[in-house]
């Protein structure tokens, strides 16, 4: 199929528009007064793909995922099946992967600057391992804490990436020796170092030099009587398919530089929308439209208004730099439908509410659905109530063409049964 005056059309993922079509279906079936509301499809095969591919590049490295990136349970069931750790930031956090039985092992505290409550709360379920990166931070740990393993989060150039951490986190290597002395002088313990390469990195060689500064950390902390054992390499790791760098492309640089640490360090990493970002494909209505026409009657300019926008899943636009672009699906008539540059609003009031401008599409009805990719990462977990409306908080899933049923994931050890019938591979993780 080719739109010459519709670019993103020439790369329709035909596939991807029959399981949209299946689920629309299947939520019609399941729920006909909410037919229209927008949802999401999560589908597994993606994420199991990742994961075995992670497992395949980088296969000392244990992924504890980020559960601030989506947090959704099937999600977390899914990858606590194959093998995976988690990276958490609060209480809440904490208390969602605990519940599916992660144990200590499996979880690091990884926020930097912790509120004294959430450190306390951390002593009482049993979750040792946290990250910090001042001198302040040592204070209260050895207060509310004082048998915590701690992690030293250093800075590190994260120019190449979507969204800067360093600027927020990140002892300065300058720094470091006099962040050590203070912990031997407070006596807390500190068992590794870990980074953050910025999330979205698109240098494959940024992990290989924050891991040798990280190398150098090992050294310091060796010579003040520290016996670090552990590597965090963070995340930063891209989620679209085909990226450049893949996690093989930063394999590449980062396991010779791995190489090189004590015997028995263990590597940790926190990758999120690695995971999260291309299994989930959101669906949305729409409700209204309002066409702008020339004098003789062709359209020049549409607005489209649909039940999901930025106060919803799509506030990534803002606050992960995404430019989501609308997909039809194919309807009989499409390609003999005239295309217009065409802007997407959301349900608010808010004119601010604006998903896309003047992309150029084929006209399409009221009731028509439009549907968006790679929609997992940092989406529905930021999404608000913002004017009365609930946007998309319905999911259909599936793994392929499959529909899955509620049972498939009632619990971890439903879903890894579930996976080793769908994907041998996954009998071995």
């Amino acid at each position: 199929m080719s739109y010459p005056d519709c670019e993103i059309y020439n790369k329709y993922p035909v596939d991807l528009e029959k399981r949209v079509k299946k689920a629309i279906e299947e939520r019609r079936i399941a729920d006909p007064e909410g037919a229209e509301k927008p949802f999401y499809i999560i589908d597994l095969v993606p994420l199991v793909t990742r994961f075995l591919a992670w497992k395949k590049d980088l296969p000392r490295v244990q992924p504890f995922y980020a559960v601030k990136c989506n947090p959704n349970p099937v999600l977390l069931k899914t990858l606590r099946s194959m093998g995976a750790g988690f990276d958490c930031a609060s209480s809440d956090e904490i208390n969602k992967v605990q519940a599916l039985g992660a144990t200590n092992e499996d979880i690091i505290f990884a926020n930097p600057c912790k509120m004294s409550i959430q450190i306390q709360h951390a002593k009482k379920v049993g979750v040792v391992r946290m990250t910090f990166d001042n001198e302040d931070e040592l204070v209260k740990i050895a207060k509310y804490y004082p048998e915590a393993e701690m992690v030293l989060r250093i800075a590190t150039d994260d120019s190449h990436s979507q969204c800067r951490f360093s600027t927020k986190f990140g002892a300065l290597m300058s720094d470091v020796p006099r962040i050590l002395e203070t912990a031997a002088k407070l006596k807390v313990k500190v068992v590794g170092v870990s980074y953050h390469v910025g999330s979205g990195c698109g240098n494959a060689q940024s992990h290989a030099a924050a891991a040798t500064d990280a190398l150098n950390v090992f050294a310091m902390g060796e010579k003040l009587g520290f016996k670090m054992n552990l590597l965090d390499i963070g995340g930063g790791f891209l989620g679209e398919d085909n990226p450049s760098p893949s996690v093989a492309d930063v394999a590449g640089y980062l396991n010779p530089v791995l190489d090189e640490f004590p015997a028995g360090t263990r590597f940790i990493a926190e990758p999120g929308r690695y995971f999260a970002t291309a299994c989930h494909t959101l669906v949305t209505c729409i409700h209204s439209r309002r066409v702008i026409k020339d004098a003789e009657g062709k359209p020049t300019n549409v607005l489209y208004y649909i039940n999901d926008g930025i106060y919803g899943g799509f506030n990534c636009i803002y606050f992960d730099h995404k430019h989501p672009l609308p997909f039809t699906l194919l309807l009989d008539d499409l390609k003999s439908r005239p295309i217009a540059p065409s802007t997407l609003f959301g349900p608010t009031c808010d004119s601010i509410d604006c998903i896309c401008k003047d992309v150029k599409m084929p006209l399409v009805d009221i009731g028509d659905w439009l549907f968006f990719v790679d929609m997992g990462a940092y989406t529905s977990c930021a999404a608000t109530h913002f004017n009365g409306f609930d946007n998309a908080v319905d999911y259909i899933y599936m793994y392929g063409d499959k529909v899955l049923t509620p049972a498939s994931f009632e619990t971890v050890d439903s879903v890894k049964k579930m996976l080793s019938e769908l994907n041998p591979d996954t009998k071995s993780l």
